[in-house]
C-alpha cells in the first residue's frame, strides 16, 4: 500500500471509532439513567475491573495490554463524566422548579440524602 492509501485506511478507521464511541456513550448514558432509577452508584470499581479484564482478553496486539488499558481508562473516565453531567443537569432543572421535590440529592448517585 502507498502512504496515501494507508492514511485513507486510518481515516476510515477513525470514522468507525467515532461511531462506536458515540454508541458506547449512548449505552453509558442509558446505564447511568438506570443506575439512578435503581439507586446504584455511578462509580462501580468492580465493573471497571471487569471491563479491563475483557479488553485484555480480547487484545490480539499490536497494542500492549498496558497501553490498551490506558486508552480504556480514559474512555471510562469520559463516560462516567457524561453520566455525572447528565445527572447534574437533571438536578439543576429540578432546582429551577422543573419537578423539584424539595429534597437534596447526592451528587454521586442522585439519591435523596
Amino acid at each position: 500500500m502507498t502512504l496515501e492509501e494507508l492514511r485513507q485506511q486510518i481515516d476510515d478507521l477513525d470514522r468507525q471509532l467515532v461511531e462506536l464511541l458515540s454508541r458506547r456513550a449512548e449505552a453509558a448514558l442509558n446505564a447511568g439513567r438506570l443506575k439512578v432509577a435503581t439507586s446504584l452508584p455511578i462509580y462501580e470499581p468492580a465493573r471497571e475491573k471487569k471491563i479491563y479484564e475483557n479488553i485484555r482478553a480480547a487484545n490480539r496486539g499490536p497494542l500492549p495490554d498496558i497501553e490498551l488499558t490506558h486508552i480504556y481508562e480514559r474512555i471510562i473516565d469520559v463516560m462516567r463524566t457524561l453520566q455525572r453531567n447528565e445527572l447534574a443537569s437533571k438536578r439543576n432543572a429540578q432546582a429551577a422548579g422543573l419537578g423539584h421535590d424539595g429534597g437534596a440529592t447526592s451528587p454521586e448517585t442522585g439519591n435523596s440524602k
